[in-house]
């Protein structure tokens, strides 16, 4: 049995230095490509979340829901728009790009523990999508992370953002639905930040010029 524990751990080392060597060979420019294929899917995903709760949110939940100034992430400097975000280092937009990512590991997991118990006609299908959402995430995070690697020290600098909401997003029928549409609508705002800031990268990798970008 010892030599059988030696012998899979022997394979899974050499798998791992494959693995290794192979992302080292990717160009960044394919590595980017990479990230901003999957940066999209996360993004369009959480469009299509947004819109499935849309069909049955309170009337009142439109008044009463926090401004996008409550999200966990505000407190992060980002660019406004595409012309500042041009201006910004390729490392320091990788940086942000990842901070914003890491930031919603937790609360990506209540997103998805709500969902099972979310007073909503599709509550089945969010739940799916929110899956969705966590597996995306980890791929791409796992992605920059290669990425940061390629890039040198200032990429690899994360900002640290904690989610300090809880795990409970209420008890009340309306309290869940607005509290959940918060939550998931300051993470859809996060997830398009993280696609242009992944663009623009992929962008000046291929030597095209700004305003194509």
């Amino acid at each position: 049995m010892a030599h059988c524990r030696n012998t899979n751990g022997s394979k899974l080392f050499t798998m791992v230095l494959y693995m290794v060597a192979a992302c080292s060979a990717v160009p960044i420019s394919d590595l980017l490509d990479r990230a901003s294929q999957r940066s999209d899917k996360l993004h369009s995903l959480s469009t299509t979340l947004t819109h499935d709760l849309d069909s049955h949110f309170p009337p009142i939940g439109r008044v009463i829901m926090p401004r996008p100034s409550m999200c966990h992430t505000s407190s992060l400097q980002t660019p406004n728009d595409k012309a500042q975000t041009l201006q910004v280092s390729a490392s320091d937009l990788l940086s942000l790009a990842r901070s914003l990512l890491q930031a919603w590991a937790d609360p990506l997991l209540v997103l998805s523990t709500s969902a099972n118990t979310l007073p909503h006609p599709a509550q089945s299908t969010i739940s799916n999508k929110i899956q969705q959402l966590q597996e995306h995430s980890k791929s791409l995070g796992d992605g920059l992370d290669i990425l940061s690697g390629k890039m040198g020290p200032a990429a690899q600098t994360i900002s640290s953002l904690p989610y300090s909401g809880g795990n409970d997003i209420g008890q009340d029928k309306i309290s869940k639905l607005i509290n959940f549409n918060f939550l998931l609508s300051c993470f859809r705002r996060d997830s398009h930040k993280i696609d242009s800031f992944l663009k623009v990268l992929r962008c000046r990798a291929a030597n095209m010029l700004p305003e194509m970008c």
